[in-house]
């Protein structure tokens, strides 16, 4: 298997960010302006109202900063340690594929337990690859 292997789910979830901020951006931008919303009421954005096909694309975005973090650790230990094997490059793009389904769920649809479904075996399958490199370095 390919060393970089392990590393390819990593930069496609980073890629996947950057498609939610320019979503959340060419929705949000255009809102602010038809509500007449002063860019300075941004400063804090919890304090703005905007429509909620606008807010929860945002609110995707903000999740992909908390959940990811914890598979970009895990995934670049698993790299930088050499033990990027089929069943962790598995579980990594499979993480990906279940944090772009989630985004695309919550930025349109939104139906909560479907979002949460989602969520939870994304967990799983983060918990699988942080256990499995657990066994390994303790």
């Amino acid at each position: 298997m390919e060393p970089t292997a392990i590393l390819q789910p990593v930069i496609a979830l980073g890629l996947w960010t950057g498609v939610m901020m320019l979503w959340m951006y060419a929705t949000r931008i255009p809102a602010m302006n038809k509500a007449g919303i002063d860019p300075q009421d941004a400063a804090h954005p919890g304090a703005m109202t905007l429509p909620s096909e606008v807010s929860r694309i945002a609110d995707n975005y903000n999740h992909l900063f908390e959940q990811p973090t914890l598979f970009y650790a895990i995934a670049i230990s698993i790299a930088v340690l050499g033990h990027g094997d089929q069943t962790a490059v598995t579980c990594a793009w499979s993480f990906v594929v279940l944090r772009v389904v989630h985004s695309l769920i919550q930025s349109t649809v939104n139906l909560v337990m479907l979002r949460f479904g989602v969520f939870a075996l994304s967990w799983v399958v983060l918990l699988v690859m942080t256990i499995r490199e657990a066994l390994v370095i303790f």
